[in-house]
């Protein structure tokens, strides 16, 4: 306790030393939290929530008080909430001076927290029993192949199957330590730790944005699709993309701009498509955007979320068809993987990204997850490989 008194008497409490604190106090208190840090941002951002709930499934995020949205990846279960009944800033390894009243309270209620909790989290992180699945690369394969069949005939033009990974945490595995390193290893993805009692403890870097709103008024939403291996000095100007990877990535740009048809939206700007990179893999990605006040559509948010998820870059196209498919075959619950999660209204934003390259923490386990696009031209081989690369996004991680 002498050394959390001290960190108080500093006025500007270490990141790291901050972090422990107050995820200790949450676990302690069957409280929820996320903590997170945005794309290309060096912010990190912590809620602490004591009235986390589940939101309705026509709720409107643009009329919501802030907080942090975790929902998995079949809509019809429950999303859950975090409302930021405590929010705190880290800047350059240091909480944030308090900006407004909000914040002082929060300052506050850190120092009272502080000064009964420890520096490392005494109580094991939330976890539950996940369902059974098979690691087998044959099973994986022919789980592709059966995919590629029915694309040959005619059942659907893409399917995304996917598999976990049950691996052992080292012993000297520290999420916090975790979170940091994801934090300076993937500086272009959004970095997430979520726990919430009942439900369980998630962490990921997805490069992927599902929508986002800034200050009421623009929208952006993304089509990301194609993978390739990304090595350190490869110039992303040059990089050559097979048929197969350009048609899977043109596949989800139609998918959206579909739903923009639907709500009769023709007043948008395309970018793209461009090659971006994503940690240890490139991916081919088109950028959506609509001014809100200009369409006079301000609740285009909360509409395009019901319309788009799950996306065809994480189940398949036609939508239906895809879904089916996977329920029957894919042999497990993805639970959260391929859902979606991030803050909204915080900062007068909402981003949400799709829960890619995440693991499930379970206590001296994770559970990694991954999926492919499959289209006709897949080769069931390449798919295992692809999964491979992405599951290292996060293994090679918390190896290091």
């Amino acid at each position: 306790m002498e050394k959390a008194i001290g960190i108080l008497e500093t006025q500007k409490p270490g990141e790291a030393e901050a972090f422990g604190i107050l995820l200790n106090h949450a676990l302690e208190n069957n409280f929820s939290f996320a903590l997170w840090r945005a794309p290309n941002d060096s912010v990190k951002n912590l809620i602490v929530s004591y009235t986390a709930k589940t939101l309705e499934p026509k709720a409107i995020l643009e009329d919501l008080a802030p907080g942090f949205i975790f929902a998995p990846f079949d809509k019809t279960k429950s999303r859950h909430y975090l409302p930021a009944d405590i929010m705190f800033h880290f800047s350059e390894g240091v909480l944030n001076e308090p900006a407004n009243n909000e914040a002082n309270a929060s300052r506050e209620w850190f120092n009272e927290a502080a000064s009964k909790a420890g520096l490392k989290p005494s109580k094991p992180f939330f976890f539950k029993q996940s369902s059974t699945f098979s690691s087998d690369k044959t099973d994986y394969m022919q789980l592709v192949a059966k995919g590629v069949q029915q694309i040959e005939d005619g059942a659907f033009e893409k399917i995304v199957p996917s598999r976990a990974k049950r691996v052992e945490l080292p012993e000297s595995f520290d999420a916090i330590d975790t979170f940091q390193k994801l934090c300076d290893t993937y500086p272009n993805a959004l970095i997430s730790f979520v726990s919430i009692p009942n439900v369980g403890t998630w962490m990921g870097a997805s490069p992927e944005l599902l929508i986002q709103v800034e200050n009421n008024r623009i929208f952006k939403t993304v089509a990301l699709a194609g993978t390739k291996p990304f090595e350190p000095g490869t110039d992303i100007r040059n990089v050559a993309w097979t048929q197969k990877e350009i048609e899977e990535q043109a596949l989800v740009s139609r998918y959206i701009i579909s739903n923009f048809k639907k709500i009769r939206l023709r007043e948008y700007d395309e970018q793209g498509p461009k090659t971006v990179i994503a940690g240890n893999v490139m991916h081919l990605k088109t950028t959506y955007a609509v001014d809100m006040k200009e369409t006079n559509f301000p609740q285009l948010g909360s509409v395009m979320l019901q319309l788009i998820h799950p996306t065809s870059a994480v189940c398949g196209m036609p939508l239906e068809e895809s879904l089916a498919f996977l329920k029957a075959n894919e042999g497990y619950d993805r639970e959260f993987y391929a859902g979606y999660l991030g803050p909204v209204n915080v900062s007068n934003t909402i981003s949400l990204f799709v829960n890619l390259r995440c693991m499930q923490l379970a206590d001296t386990q994770a559970i990694l997850y991954a999926g492919a696009g499959v289209t006709a031209d897949s080769i069931p081989e390449s798919e295992w490989d692809e999964t491979e690369i992405k599951l290292n996004t996060l293994l090679k991680v918390i190896r290091a």
